[in-house]
């Protein structure tokens, strides 16, 4: 059963039964971690409105549930030779700046403290559970999408990439701009569900549901997981065959 399956009713079901087709993934993917640093998760597993406190953007306790099956499918990408591509935001040194923020029509940016630059470098921090590692991509972002002002879509075409298989945080926010722009930029994507949160359950299910049905497939960790492995076997198998052929 989906995860979205409790909000979607009546009508809207028949209609998405038939809106929904079926679609496919590549033969070369990469992983893309979104943001699950501590600005998102906040400093250690407790209640939101705990860890808020803290850090207004974290999910709280959501984000370290999904946390231990991260950690297990990053295990599994760098196993069978998927890259593995984490994005995390830029220490922006003054007060008000950014894509989502007014401060700058009301004439309020202003530099940062050192204690306050200090625990926006701390909220970047890529969760330590889940650090990269040599030879992964970490990508410094100012928009949503990781795809926005950034060199990803070059770096993916460099390394001969044609799915992108998305999970972090938040669900409704950054990991579905990814999606939407992997999707406009003629990637397959996969989003998994039980590798994403969200501040909002409402909001995680019911963007999984868009993009399950428009932009690419919604899959399980162990559904992402069985996927890399096919593909490096994949990949294995058209190496043996070039290196064999006359």
């Amino acid at each position: 059963m989906a995860v979205w399956d409790d909000v979607l009713t009546g009508l809207d079901r028949q209609v998405y039964e038939q809106f929904r087709g079926a679609k496919e993934f590549g033969n070369r993917p990469a992983l893309v971690v979104v943001d699950v640093n501590y600005a998102f998760t906040g400093l250690k597993p407790e209640p939101i409105l705990e860890s808020i406190r803290t850090y207004h953007t974290s999910c709280g306790e959501r984000a370290w549930k999904v946390l231990p099956r991260l950690q297990a499918l990053i295990k599994s990408a760098r196993q069978t030779g998927i890259p593995v591509i984490y994005s995390t935001g830029i220490d922006r040194e003054v007060r008000g700046a950014g894509w989502a923020n007014r401060a700058r029509k009301a004439g309020l940016l202003a530099p940062l403290g050192e204690a306050e630059l200090e625990q926006r470098r701390l909220g970047n921090r890529i969760v330590s559970e889940i650090q990269p590692q040599p030879g992964d991509v970490v990508i410094r972002k100012i928009g949503p999408s990781v795809f926005f002002g950034t060199p990803l879509n070059t770096l993916l075409n460099e390394m001969d990439i044609d799915t992108v298989i998305v999970t972090g945080t938040t669900t409704s926010g950054c990991v579905r701009a990814t999606a939407v722009d992997a999707a406009c930029l003629d990637f397959y994507v996969g989003i998994v569900e039980d590798c994403t949160f969200d501040r909002f359950e409402i909001s995680h299910k019911v963007s999984l549901l868009d993009m399950h049905a428009k932009y690419g497939s919604v899959i399980s960790m162990a559904d992402a997981a069985g996927y890399f492995e096919a593909a490096c076997g994949r990949a294995r198998s058209g190496l043996v065959s070039a290196a064999t052929s006359p």
